[in-house]
Formats: C-alpha cells, sequence, structure tokens
C-alpha cells in the first residue's frame, strides 16, 4: 500500500464519499462522481479547500477499489471501532466507579454525622442529667435545713403554747391510683402545687412515697384552705377528694398573711407584743410542719407492714 493510502487509513472515507461500508464497487464509483462534481476546484473557485478535498476523494476511490487496500482499511477500522467501545466501556466502568465512590462517602459522611448527634445527644442528656441532680441535691439540702430550723423552733420556750385559733390550716389529699403506677395517678408534689397555690400561699405539700394515692398540704391562711376544700376538683380524669386533716381551725386575727409584718428604714411598724406573737405563731406553724411529717411517716411504715 502506498504511503498516501497509509494516510488516508486515519480518515473516514465511507463517510468522505457518503456511502456505507457494505457499498458495492459500482456504488463507491458514483459516489466518487457525484461528490468529486461537487467539490472540483473550477466549480469551487472561492473555497481554498475544494483541491485538498477533490484529492482525498481521489485517495479515497484508489483505497476503496483496490480490493487488498480496502481489507486493509476495513480491518484498522474495525480495530478502531473496537478499541472506542473498549475505551467507552473503561469509561463507564470508571464513571460507574467513582459514582459508587462518591455514594459510598456521602454513606460514611452520613455515618459520621449521625454517630456524631447520636455523641452530642447523650452528652446533653448526661449534662442534663447532672444538673437534675444537683438541683435535687440542692432542694433536699434546703429541704433538710428548713426542717432542721422547725425542729429547734419547736423545742424552743413557749412552742408548745399551742391555741387551736393558731394552727396553720391542714387539708388531706386523696385520689384513685395503682400501687405500680409510676406517675401516682397523675399527681406530684409541684402538680398539686400549681393546683392550689391559686387559693392562696400554700406552706408545704407533702406526698406518701409508700401509700399511693394520698398527700397532706398546709395552707397560711383557712380562707385559702376553705376555698381549695370548696372548689377544687383536681384533674378531670381523675378527680381529688379533698378533706380537712384535723378538722377546720378557727380563723382569728392574729392569723397573720404572708409579708403582712414588715419594716422599713424610719422604724417598726408593729409593737413588741405582735413581734412576739408573730415569732410563736411560726414556731408554732413550724412544729405543725414537723408533725404532719411525722405523721405521715408513721402511716407510711404502718402500710409497709400490712
Amino acid at each position: 500500500m502506498s504511503l498516501k493510502a497509509k494516510d488516508i487509513l486515519k480518515m473516514d472515507i465511507y463517510g468522505l464519499l457518503g456511502i456505507e461500508s457494505t457499498a458495492t464497487p459500482k456504488e463507491i464509483k458514483k459516489a466518487y462522481r457525484q461528490k468529486a462534481l461537487e467539490c472540483h476546484p473550477d466549480k469551487n473557485p472561492d473555497n481554498p479547500k475544494a483541491a485538498e478535498l477533490f484529492h482525498q476523494l481521489s485517495q479515497a476511490l484508489d483505497v476503496l477499489t483496490d480490493a487488498a487496500a480496502k481489507a486493509a482499511y476495513d480491518k484498522t477500522c474495525a480495530a478502531k471501532k473496537r478499541a472506542e467501545e473498549r475505551d467507552r466501556e473503561l469509561d463507564d466502568k470508571r464513571k460507574k466507579f467513582k459514582k459508587d465512590l462518591e455514594a459510598r462517602e456521602r454513606q460514611a459522611e452520613a455515618q459520621r454525622q449521625e454517630e456524631l448527634q447520636a455523641t452530642l445527644r447523650e452528652q446533653e442528656i448526661a449534662r442534663l442529667r447532672e444538673e437534675g441532680r444537683m438541683m435535687v441535691e440542692e432542694h433536699n439540702r434546703k429541704q433538710t435545713e428548713r426542717w432542721r430550723e422547725a425542729q429547734k423552733q419547736a423545742k424552743a420556750p413557749g412552742a408548745d403554747r399551742n391555741s387551736r385559733g393558731n394552727v396553720t390550716p391542714v387539708l388531706k389529699l386523696k385520689w384513685k391510683c395503682k400501687k405500680d403506677s409510676e406517675t401516682n395517678g397523675g399527681y406530684s408534689q409541684d402538680v398539686l402545687l400549681k393546683l392550689l397555690q391559686k387559693y392562696g400561699d400554700v406552706l408545704t405539700v407533702l406526698v406518701s412515697t409508700k401509700k399511693k394515692g394520698l398527700a397532706i398540704v398546709e395552707f397560711a391562711t383557712v380562707k385559702a384552705a376553705e376555698m381549695a376544700v370548696n372548689y377544687e376538683r383536681g384533674l378531670s380524669e381523675n378527680p381529688l377528694k379533698i378533706s380537712w386533716q384535723d378538722g377546720k381551725p378557727e380563723a382569728t386575727s392574729s392569723q397573720a398573711q404572708p409579708g403582712q409584718f414588715q419594716s422599713d428604714r424610719e422604724g417598726s411598724l408593729i409593737n413588741d407584743k405582735d413581734y412576739e406573737s408573730l415569732v410563736l405563731m411560726r414556731m408554732r406553724q413550724a412544729a405543725e410542719r414537723q408533725k404532719l411529717t411525722e405523721q405521715m411517716q408513721k402511716e407510711d411504715e404502718e402500710d409497709a407492714e400490712l
């Protein structure tokens, strides 16, 4: 094969002539004549590439009309086509590999983010638990200090001079509750406090830890306790049964409202007698609270023995 024939192997001579690779010699020559007439330099004086194209058509005709040259060209084209197909397959595999790799990376990143979020949630839960534990300890500490102070006041001289009219009102609250109820029938110290504070100041709320469905509440005034007895029904799904713990006490003028006795910078607003009455009343209230606590603890112990 001539040098010119080798050079033309790099060209698509079938496409140049506008025929298929299965064209017969007659069809090849016919296509050549039509293209040669169209691309002849004499008919295309303004096209500088006309002569080159006409020369390529001549070379294409030489190759395709020579059986050996045509076989070599077809073989080269077939090999080139197979190489292109392999390249496409490899390219497809590379694209698929890249796509799978990116998908795995996204999945791994999503898993890392999920693990990070889970770790942060666990840390936040641990922090909240620690804060809650510290709050409970602080609350218990303050409660212990208050009860110790109440015990001291109860043992102080004159603390035994109780009168029925100066005893703070105490109510007993009952509700339905199963023994294995974790929510205590829907009532806790906070729930009861929210329900009862709207009637007046609540001094103490004691919820039995062993006997389900029982609590003792101490109000600052008889009026507030009376309103709670008359109007409070509790939760609609589990109503409260409210009664007086030791009967309704008598409301006297010596029963002070919270914040009733105050002083300012100009001097005392109460006399020594009133101040002494206030101190005695506070000590009696502390003694009453201690008595209620001991009574409830005793009832819980009796229930536990049964």
